[in-house]
């Protein structure tokens, strides 16, 4: 690694994100442009959002990991996310976005009562936080191997960047961050690719150098079990996640939030096998890494093959989509405290600029608590048995009540916080108490399928019964009161708030095609740095310059609500 030339681009790249979040700083005027982008998000912004909002450094380290020990199923595993997207697509993400709500917990709020709402709220940020420090841990591992620096003043450094850029952008700087990276990481990987094929000895050389079992479908502790229940677990994750209930309320229809969970689908096909082939392939180039060192396999076949520059580049992209990842995290849990809580209990009157005050408060706050999971990470078992671990045990039960609620006109209120307590309180006895004290522990088929069957079998159940006895929800028939309501009160649109929301979407789209430019005008400039892979480089920068028209040409359209 050309310590000079990468930490340049590291800075000059860094800087310009910053800048391009500085930039936004204007634009959310009110609750619903600073965390809904006016509800009138293009869907294909949306769509590539929520999937590098998905992505993040935890993708290189996690999968990587696993990617490096057993093979192929690394992708199996990462497969599961497609079919999570499609069935959002086809049935739940159009149904999020005919509710009316700004975010999940105002549905819940509408549709099982404002105490359940309360209980949800304090269990997503807690899971939230935790979810988010493990995909902190992951980036600032990365940075932190690759420049020699210590890591816990480098998480520090890194967490503190990521919340200054949520709580100045909101939601329209966090996806523009996310169409950067999903450019630059792909640029980066297609050239890892070639040359780490390269580096091995060839195609040839690699399929012959892997472990007999290296491309099986399943491996190792990964069973299809596993896999089953982790594809329900996705489900239920991509369809009821708070985070990404924003991707489908936030886009102008129904058909529009089904589009956003379809092309995040389409993307997962294809992007694991990109994403995995490096670390494979290293397998092979050094087949030496155990324990938590093969969380690092990805960072050392970056540092082998790539030309100087481009594993600075690859290093902020890493960082930014991470930051991505976590920023939109950030974005939704201030949403829901400043709208939900803050508004919705403590100061119902307050102004727009009040609330503004709150939003970006909250989101330091949270962030502070983000980076303390963080620090925490390599105390518990590393990433991947964190991420696996926290998923299994909080998934189903979390996500699964409110999908349900969105079709079921007999789940109450009281029935669902209870299967939801009812089913965390299993999953924690069966991960921490019972390995404490009898030293039983599932394997990780057994622990994510109680995670995600549970809850839904309790479901079901109570399903059956009220169907059985007849019963329909008090709350159901409130919320069809509600929409009744909401339906003859329309309220006056607002024609100075409409041209502010097409003139910030517009400038969006004008910043995206801005910065495509930028990244292709770099590329070019490290042309003439690279000793090897130029022209590849110089490509795909070519590539990435055509493509920056598509954004330009969106926001000379009369309207961008597409």
């Amino acid at each position: 690694m050309n310590s000079i030339i990468d930490t340049s681009v590291i800075v000059i790249f860094s800087v310009f994100i910053m800048v391009i979040g500085m930039l936004f700083s204007r634009t959310g005027r009110n609750l619903k442009s600073f965390f809904a982008g006016g509800e009138a998000v293009p869907w294909f912004i949306g769509g590539l959002s929520l999937f590098m909002s998905f992505f993040s450094a935890g993708t290189f380290v996690a999968w990587g990991s696993i990617a490096y020990k057993y093979g192929w199923v690394a992708v199996t595993i990462q497969w599961t996310m497609c079919i999570g997207g499609l069935i959002t697509g086809l049935y739940i993400a159009p149904k999020w976005k005919a509710t009316g709500s700004l975010t999940a917990a105002e549905f819940i709020k509408d549709r099982l009562g404002a105490h359940v709402q309360k209980s949800f709220i304090y269990i997503f940020m807690v899971v939230s936080l935790f979810i988010k420090g493990s995909v902190l841990y992951s980036v600032a591992k990365l940075v932190g191997s690759s420049l020699e620096f210590p890591l816990v003043p480098v998480t520090l450094i890194l967490g503190i960047l990521m919340i200054a850029y949520t709580a100045v952008g909101g939601l329209w700087a966090v996806m523009v961050t996310d169409i950067l990276q999903f450019v630059i990481l792909t640029a980066a990987v297609l050239l890892i690719i070639p040359l780490a094929f390269t580096e091995a000895g060839g195609v040839q050389t690699f399929l012959t150098k892997v472990p007999d079992d290296f491309f099986n479908v399943v491996n190792g502790e990964y069973t299809w079990g596993f896999i089953i229940a982790f594809a329900v677990y996705h489900i239920f994750y991509i369809g009821g996640n708070w985070t990404f209930v924003q991707r489908y309320t936030s886009v102008d229809t129904p058909k529009s939030a089904s589009k956003v969970a379809f092309l995040f689908a389409g993307l997962y096909i294809l992007s694991p096998v990109l994403w995995m082939l490096p670390p494979m392939i290293y397998q092979t180039i050094n087949p030496g890494l155990t324990g938590l060192e093969t969380e690092n396999a990805y960072l050392m076949v970056c540092k082998q093959v790539l030309p100087a520059g481009l594993m600075g580049l690859i290093l902020t992209g890493m960082y930014f989509s991470t930051s991505a990842s976590a920023n939109t995290a950030l974005n939704v849990v201030s949403a829901v405290f400043t709208n939900d809580i803050y508004k919705g209990t403590i100061n119902p009157e307050a102004s727009d600029e009040k609330l503004m005050k709150i939003a970006r408060t909250s989101s330091w706050c949270f962030g502070f608590g983000m980076i303390v999971i963080a620090l925490i990470v390599p105390y518990i078992g590393g990433i991947v048995e964190f991420t696996l671990s926290v998923g299994a045990i909080t998934g189903g039960p979390l996500l699964a009540p409110p999908i349900w609620a969105l079709f079921s006109k007999r789940i109450t209120g009281k029935a669902t916080i209870t299967i939801t307590m009812v089913s965390l309180a299993v999953n924690l006895c069966f991960k921490i108490v019972l390995p404490l004290m009898l030293d039983y522990k599932l394997s990780r088929e057994n622990e994510m399928a109680l995670g995600v069957l549970l809850p839904f079998m309790l479901l079901l159940i109570y399903e059956m019964y009220a169907a059985y006895k007849g019963k329909v929800s008090a709350e159901y028939l409130r919320l069809q009161e509600l929409k009744a309501f909401r339906a003859a009160n329309v309220p006056e649109v607002d024609v100075a708030e409409a041209a502010e929301i097409k003139r910030q979407n517009k400038f969006g789209l004008q910043v995206i095609s801005f910065s495509l430019a930028f990244i292709a005008l770099l590329l070019y400039i490290l042309c003439a740095f690279t000793a090897k892979g130029t022209t590849m480089v110089a490509v795909i920068a070519t590539i990435i310059l055509l493509s920056a028209w598509i954004p330009l040409n969106a926001s000379f359209k009369k309207t961008i609500n597409i």
